[in-house]
């Protein structure tokens, strides 16, 4: 690794150190506490751990994982302290998380099979959709890939001019209809233009409306439907963005949605502004969906690559290693 390398990877884990921030200190703050005073790791340890972990807004489904391999892991050592609590709560989280990403992490500059690869972006409104098309735009421009993106939220006037101007900010082409426009003849107008020009992905933005579950089936379906029939098997990617912040109501809106369209990764922002990172663990094991980018700020470059290691690790230590 050279220099310039190394100095970029440096910048990167500062960003994730300092995104966390409110959820490490949180985290921490609460399993020094429940684990003070205590020699070794027994039934009123773990109980803490457990309530430590939901209050972290882990989950119930997850930490009752964590929980349970904990527990066998005391079984079978025979004797644990609370000392090497933290190393083995993070082993299993990291096992945990892995068990839901079996893929290697996305890189911007990775050739796909297809051309373009079309990536379907969904979320309801206020999670920062929108912005993460844009900064994702960012991303595979600086690697080097063509980019189009579809404003195929045309229920919003706003979202449309939202991702123009993140169009402009990347450098990439943009179709538009402007408010009102049927979404599938955007996503379609896109796929066709970006087919065409031989743009290398695709990044179509939705209606964030989740007004019941046929409803958004209907729509996303059709916007699916439309795309194939330029590009065989578009959508090759569709990724789903939710508030980190909102905790617990972001879990039911990840439940919400993969009930109604596949979901093939997730994006986690705004974990900068939160406490709640412990739901990105959560929504990973109980959907085993891989999360694929998070967010720790409001500049392109704070959306991150998920990395399940360099997560936990920013999650429990003040400093991360390189």
């Amino acid at each position: 690794m050279g220099f310039f390398e190394k100095l970029g990877f440096k910048k990167k884990q500062e960003r994730l150190q300092d995104g966390l921030e409110k959820s490490r200190s949180g985290l921490l703050g609460k399993l020094g506490k429940a684990i003070a005073g205590k020699d070794t790791v027994d039934d009123e340890v773990l109980d803490e751990l457990e309530e430590v972990l939901i209050t972290s807004d882990v989950g119930v489904k997850t930490t009752l994982k964590i929980i349970k391999r904990i527990e066998e892991r005391v079984k079978r050592d025979k004797y644990l302290n609370t000392s090497e609590l933290q190393r083995i709560l993070r082993e299993e989280i990291v096992l945990l998380l892995k068990e839901s990403d079996s893929d290697k992490p996305a890189e911007f500059d990775a050739v796909s099979p297809y051309k373009p690869h079309v990536i379907m972006v969904v979320g309801v409104n206020g999670v920062g959709k929108t912005t993460t098309i844009g900064k994702l735009a960012w991303h595979y421009k600086n690697a080097g890939r063509n980019v189009m993106l579809g404003a195929a939220d045309t229920f919003r006037a706003a979202a449309v001019n939202q991702l123009k101007i993140w169009s402009e900010r990347a450098n990439v082409s943009i179709i538009q209809q402007g408010q009102g426009a049927d979404p599938a003849a955007v996503a379609f107008d896109t796929v066709s233009s970006a087919k065409s020009k031989g743009a290398d992905v695709v990044l179509i933005d939705t209606a964030g409306r989740l007004h019941n579950k046929k409803g958004l089936m209907d729509e996303l379906t059709k916007i699916k439907r439309v795309m194939s029939k330029v590009v065989p098997e578009a959508p090759h990617e569709v990724l789903l963005v939710l508030d980190a912040s909102t905790g617990q109501n972001a879990m039911q809106q990840a439940l919400a949605f993969t009930e109604a369209v596949d979901i093939t990764g997730l994006a986690l922002t705004k974990l900068d502004g939160t406490a709640k990172g412990g739901i990105v663990i959560g929504i990973s094991s109980e959907l085993s969906v891989p999360v694929k980018y998070i967010g720790v700020g409001e500049q392109a470059d704070d959306l991150q690559i998920f990395e399940r290691e360099r997560f936990v690790n920013a999650l429990f230590e003040k400093e991360l290693k390189s």
